[in-house]
């Protein structure tokens, strides 16, 4: 399994549609995903994105913006126009019985989908909070035709046909997406980064030895196994770890070893000791003085805590 795969399976991220809008200027909305990620995609005519902070984006058919952290934007005919608070009251009153946002106007008509990617932020990786505040992905940036497009053209049409298990269909499909807008960002606009695993995932050498590093969590790797598992010396595997990722090897391993245990402290029975044994740990003394340093509490104590917040 590679690491990105990896890290959305624990980060336990999925995604669902918020609305297929339908707008003609002049209008605005509001929007704000409190526990999420928000996505959108234009299908026709343009529209600005405007967020706190950032310059005004327009948006033409064939983009894509992805906001990890769900931060509040505004999405706008133009800018400066007046938005309405995308809530219950606003979809209640403007939603069709087709699940379509349309909001009248005189004026010229533009087509978006709207999504939402949750997670848990108790349980979430650092995936999310490495990426930019806003991830801006344009056809005119990529060339041809990229299977973020494909994907969003297949998304369009089963939205449309809503036959006997379109709704599976979409959630899957929405979660592809996210996929896609990753690695398009990876191959187009990652430069000015900072050094994190997801940067890593660029340079072959990393991406190999975070690929092992994930497959086998438990094995006590060496800087010298790792080395030779990538086919690259010692120092070179050091440096480059360092400067795509920003830390060495054992350090993101230790790291992630507290990730993959806190998985399964939440999602499963075994007893403390065998996780222990499962990510690396021959002593369970070590492991959980270890995590009670990543985590802030001993895991016995997380797994309790998380099962009475679940069953409340």
């Amino acid at each position: 399994m590679d690491a990105l795969t990896d890290v959305l399976k624990v980060t336990r991220i999925s995604g669902s549609v918020l609305a297929r809008v339908h707008a003609q200027e002049p209008w605005g909305l509001d929007l704000l995903l409190a526990d999420g990620a928000a996505f959108h995609a234009v299908t026709a005519g343009s529209v600005w994105l405007e967020v706190e902070g950032e310059s005004a984006r327009r948006l033409m058919p064939g983009d894509v913006v992805l906001l990890p952290a769900g931060l509040r934007h505004l999405l706008l005919s133009a800018p400066g126009i007046a938005a309405q608070r995308y809530d219950a009251p606003l979809r209640g009153e403007l939603i069709t019985d087709e699940s379509d946002l349309v909001i009248p106007g005189p004026g010229a008509a533009s087509r978006l989908l709207c999504a939402g990617f949750s997670y848990d932020n108790e349980f979430a990786h650092p995936l999310l909070s490495l990426l930019p505040r806003v991830l801006h992905v344009s056809p005119a940036d990529e060339g041809a035709e990229t299977p973020l497009q494909s994907t969003l053209r297949l998304l369009t049409v089963e939205l449309k046909r809503r036959q006997i298990g379109s709704e599976a269909a979409v959630e899957r499909l929405i979660e592809v997406l996210f996929v896609h807008v990753i690695r398009s960002w990876l191959e187009t606009s990652a430069d000015s980064t900072p050094p994190s695993w997801l940067t890593g995932l660029r340079d072959a050498v990393v991406a190999r030895a975070l690929g092992l590093l994930h497959a086998q969590p438990g094995r006590p790797w060496t800087i010298d196994e790792l080395a030779a598992a990538t086919h690259v010396s010692r120092s070179t595997l050091v440096r480059r770890f360092n400067d795509f990722v920003g830390e060495p090897p054992a350090a993101y391993l230790a790291r992630w070893r507290m990730e993959l245990a806190a998985q399964l402290l939440r999602e499963s029975e075994q007893p403390v000791g065998g996780i222990s044994h499962r990510v690396g740990y021959t002593s369970e003394f070590a492991f959980s003085r270890a995590f009670s340093k990543h985590r802030g509490e001993p895991p016995g104590r997380y797994r309790k805590r998380i099962k009475n917040s679940h069953a409340a």
